[in-house]
């Protein structure tokens, strides 16, 4: 029988501690080659379920995308002081690509964790929380959503301007041979019924967090790159989705896909290089997690979830006919898509998503974790890494997902330390291996 620890409830100045990660110096070679170790970023987060002594929700997410030495930090705020200092595009990305303080989501039953060392000065990898209270006024919208369902019914009176599209659309309904009234009222009717549905589908915001994980393939600018063009795609259509659906939906996702193919005539988000005939990758999973331990997600090219049993502590296996998985971003193209033939695509679907691409994990026990990576942490074919990462998390099962993340992350920098030295006689095949089996995210959710 496993016994939990009661966590204790976080103090203002502990939740601000959690956006500050420590240095790991190298244990061997120069400063350089610490700069050399890849973005590292783990994500612990608990479901807490039936915890009657743990009366607080917490999700926290911790990044740094620079490492400092002692006084670097006061001299750029005296230089800042003195000057206006026009950021270089490295760190432009960089903070682009980093979550902002405070927009971690609460959650009834959740514990979350995150936490960052990347390589240099800026990476490819994304990770942020989607925190719908904050981002969205959610009352707003829901308010929006039942006013229309009331403006939709009311006829436009004579010679006036449609008022909205549903008064443009009857109004060309109108103009056609063989209009009848009752046709416009039905379609006036179903609009209604629309509004109503997205407000009931808003209501479910408040107790939805969502997490963004992208991996852009390759090192340094490029990469931030085209992790920052990822990004801004997602938030656009996201805009759109809610008024649309009020909710994330499988076209939603559709969108982000076809935006991040390559045209064949026109210069896109991602693309070839002509020289030698490469191409612009990035993976995404993104998911959702509601109280009750269930999470949703959508997976283009990322490595699959890992769940870890309290019970059986150890990760268990996963049908794999659940856990739907397409390619990275924009390189299939639905053959049922109408603008298909403008795209290159290695490979065609037979259909464009729909809700049974939708993979979904319930966590069943308390204690139960769900760990999301990327090849930084674990790239999902190493078995000996799986079973040295799933001894950290026996180890800290207990414990917050704060001490449970940085366990993780601590072990996969001694990784990266190990394979880095040269006495060791690996240097040359597994630095390689090393730059980007360290340029990773992770994130948990554990049921207590």
């Amino acid at each position: 029988m496993i016994r939990h620890r009661a966590p204790v409830a976080p103090t203002e100045d502990a939740l601000a501690d959690s956006f500050r990660i420590a240095r790991h110096p190298a244990q061997c070679g120069s400063r350089a080659e610490l700069g050399k170790l890849r973005a590292d970023f783990v994500l612990s987060s608990a479901f807490l379920g039936h915890a009657p002594r743990f009366p607080y929700n917490s999700i926290a997410l911790i990044a740094d995308s620079k490492l400092r030495t002692k006084g670097e930090g006061s001299a750029e705020l005296q230089s800042m002081a003195t000057r206006q200092v026009e950021p270089s595009i490295d760190e432009y990305l960089r903070k682009r690509l980093m979550p902002v303080e405070g927009t971690i989501p609460q959650l009834a039953g959740i514990d979350m964790y995150g936490n960052s060392i990347p390589a240099g000065s800026v990476g490819g990898d994304l990770f942020e929380y989607i925190n719908f209270q904050q981002r969205y006024n959610i009352d707003a919208r829901i308010a929006r959503a039942l006013k229309l369902s009331t403006d939709y019914l009311e006829p436009l009176p004579k010679g006036q301007t449609p008022r909205n599209s549903v008064d443009a659309h009857v109004q060309w309904l109108k103009s056609r041979s063989g209009y009848i009234a009752v046709v416009a009222a039905e379609y006036r009717r179903a609009k209604v019924s629309e509004q109503l549905r997205i407000a009931e589908d808003l209501q479910e915001l408040y107790t939805t967090a969502g997490v963004l994980l992208v991996d852009a393939q390759g090192h340094g600018i490029i990469s931030a790159k085209i992790a920052s063009t990822v990004h801004d795609t997602f938030h656009a259509f996201m805009l759109s989705e809610l008024d649309r659906n009020g909710k994330t939906t499988p076209d939603f996702f559709e969108k982000i896909n076809l935006r991040l193919a390559q045209s064949v005539t026109a210069r896109n988000a991602l693309g070839r290089d002509p020289n030698d005939n490469s191409r612009e990758i990035a993976t995404m999973l993104y998911g959702e997690i509601r109280p009750g331990g269930h999470f949703r997600f959508v997976n283009f090219g990322h490595p699959p979830p890992l769940v870890f049993s309290a019970e059986y502590e150890r990760f268990m296996e996963i049908d794999k006919a659940r856990m739907v998985q397409f390619l990275a971003l924009g390189l299939e193209i639905p053959e049922d898509h109408p603008d298909r033939n403008k795209y290159l695509s290695m490979a065609l679907r037979t259909r464009q998503m729909n809700s049974s691409d939708v993979a979904e994990i319930t966590l069943m026990s308390p204690g139960d974790i769900l760990f999301l990576y990327t090849d930084g942490v674990y790239d999902g074919s190493d078995e000996q890494n799986r079973l040295q990462i799933e001894r950290v998390i026996r180890e800290h099962k207990n414990d917050q997902a704060r001490e449970l993340c940085n366990a993780i992350l601590e072990y996969a920098v001694k990784q990266d330390e190990y394979r880095s030295c040269p006495q060791n006689g690996v240097l040359g095949s597994v630095q390689r291996a090393a730059i980007s089996a360290l340029e990773g995210i992770g994130d948990s959710w554990r049921v207590r």
